[in-house]
C-alpha cells in the first residue's frame, strides 16, 4: 500500500516529522515537498536535523501570490500523482500546499486524508480558514485533533469519514524536546538566560495591515522595557517591517532579533522561556504542551480548548495592546490531555490501513 504525503511549509514539516516513522512501517511512504517554503530554516533544516529522509520529489514552487502558489502546486503535484499512482494522498494543516495537494488529488481521482481536520476560526478573511474548509470538504478521511474540531466537521456535514485522533504535534514534541535540550546551543548563541519572552509573528492579518503591524511593534517595544524579549523573525514579516519603516524601531529597542530557527533550536528556546506571544497555531500548541503561558495576538483562534481552559489569552490587536496586562497574565491552571496523546500517528496509520484493506469507500 502506497501513501503519498504532500508538504511544503514549515507547519507541514513538523507534522511530517511526527508521522513519518509510523507511516514508513505501515506503508510505502512517498514524500512530495512543494517548496512553498524554501529558506533553509523553514525547509531544509527539518530534513537534515530530524531524521526524515530527503523528499522523493521537490517541486520548487517558491513564493508568489496565493493563487499562483496553489495553481503551481496543483499542476506539479498532479504530475507526480500520475507517475506514482498512490493508494491514498495525505495532506497536513492549512497551508497553500495543503490546499493544492488536496485539489490535485481529488481532481485526478485519488483519495485524500486530512491530518488536522476540522479546525475553525470562523474568519473567512484568513487564507488558512479558506484552505482548511475547502480541504475538509474534498477529503475522504478526516483526522480531527480535538473534540471541537470533530464537532465542527459534523455540523458542516462533510462527506468524508471523521475520526478524533489527537494532535500529532504531541508526538513530535515529546520525541524531539529531550534531543533539543541536549543538542541545541541557541541560548548561548543569542546570549540568553532562561526566563525571557518569546515572540513569533507571521499571519497575514497582522503583517499585511500597516496599522496592526505598527501596534504590534509598539507592544513588543513596551514588553522589552520590562523583560528580555527574543523574536525569531519570519522572512515575510521582516520584509514587511523593513518596507513600512518599522524595523529600525525594533532593532533599537533591545529586543533580541534572529533569523528563523530550526525546529530543535526553537523547541529549546520555547522550553526555557517564561511567556510566549504569538499568532501561530503551532506555537500555541507547543506552548501549551510545554506548560508555558501563551498570549495569542488574534481576535479568534482555532485552538478553542486552550482558551476555554484558561491556558491561552486572546488579545485582539484592534482593541488595544497593554504590555503590563500581557506580562502579568498567568493561566488559571494546567489541564492535561487537551490535544490527546503521543499515539495520534499510529491511530491515523491504522485507520488508513483498515480502509485500504477493506476497500470500504
Amino acid at each position: 500500500m502506497k501513501i503519498l504525503s504532500v508538504v511544503g511549509a514549515r507547519p507541514n514539516y513538523v507534522k511530517l516529522v511526527a508521522v513519518h516513522d509510523v507511516f514508513s512501517r505501515f506503508f510505502e511512504h512517498v514524500v512530495v515537498d512543494t517548496g512553498q517554503h524554501y529558506d533553509y530554516e523553514m525547509n531544509r533544516v527539518f530534513f537534515e536535523q530530524l531524521e526524515v529522509p530527503e523528499p522523493d520529489y521537490f517541486l520548487g514552487v517558491g513564493s508568489g501570490s496565493h493563487g499562483y502558489q496553489v495553481g503551481e502546486i496543483v499542476k506539479r503535484v498532479e504530475e507526480v500523482l500520475q507517475r506514482e499512482r498512490p493508494d491514498f494522498v495525505v495532506v497536513y494543516g492549512d497551508t497553500n500546499s495543503t490546499l493544492g495537494g488536496a485539489l490535485a488529488a481529488v481532481k485526478a481521482g485519488f483519495r485524500v486524508g486530512h491530518v488536522e481536520a476540522g479546525l475553525r476560526s470562523f474568519d473567512m478573511s484568513m487564507p488558512e480558514e479558506v484552505n482548511r474548509r475547502v480541504v475538509d470538504h474534498v477529503s475522504h478521511l478526516l483526522f480531527a485533533p480535538t473534540g471541537s474540531a470533530y464537532r465542527n466537521l459534523l455540523a458542516e456535514r462533510v462527506p468524508g469519514r471523521v475520526f478524533v485522533t489527537g494532535d500529532v504535534h504531541v508526538r513530535a514534541l515529546k520525541r524531539w524536546l529531550p534531543i533539543a535540550e541536549e543538542r541545541s546551543h541557541v541560548l548561548e548563541r543569542l546570549g540568553l538566560d532562561p526566563g525571557y519572552v518569546v515572540v513569533t509573528l507571521h499571519r497575514a492579518e497582522n503583517t499585511d495591515d500597516p496599522a496592526r503591524l505598527s501596534k504590534i511593534v509598539g507592544l513588543l517595544v513596551g514588553l522589552a522595557r520590562r523583560e528580555r524579549v527574543v523574536f525569531p523573525v519570519h522572512p515575510r514579516t521582516r520584509k514587511r517591517l523593513v518596507d513600512l519603516g518599522l524595523w529600525e524601531g525594533l532593532s533599537g529597542s533591545g529586543i533580541v532579533l534572529s533569523e528563523p530557527l530550526g525546529y530543535l533550536d526553537f523547541l529549546k528556546l520555547l522550553s526555557n522561556s517564561r511567556l510566549v506571544v504569538t499568532d501561530s497555531g503551532g506555537v500555541q500548541r507547543e506552548a501549551y504542551l510545554l506548560r508555558k503561558p501563551v498570549v495569542v495576538l488574534r481576535g479568534v483562534t482555532e485552538w478553542v480548548e486552550l482558551v476555554e481552559s484558561g491556558l491561552a489569552l486572546l488579545v485582539d490587536v484592534e482593541s488595544g495592546l497593554d504590555p503590563e496586562r500581557i506580562l502579568d497574565w498567568r493561566p488559571s491552571g494546567y489541564v492535561e490531555g487537551l490535544l490527546g496523546d503521543e499515539h495520534a500517528p499510529e491511530k491515523i496509520a491504522e485507520i488508513l490501513k483498515g480502509y485500504l484493506e477493506s476497500g470500504n469507500f
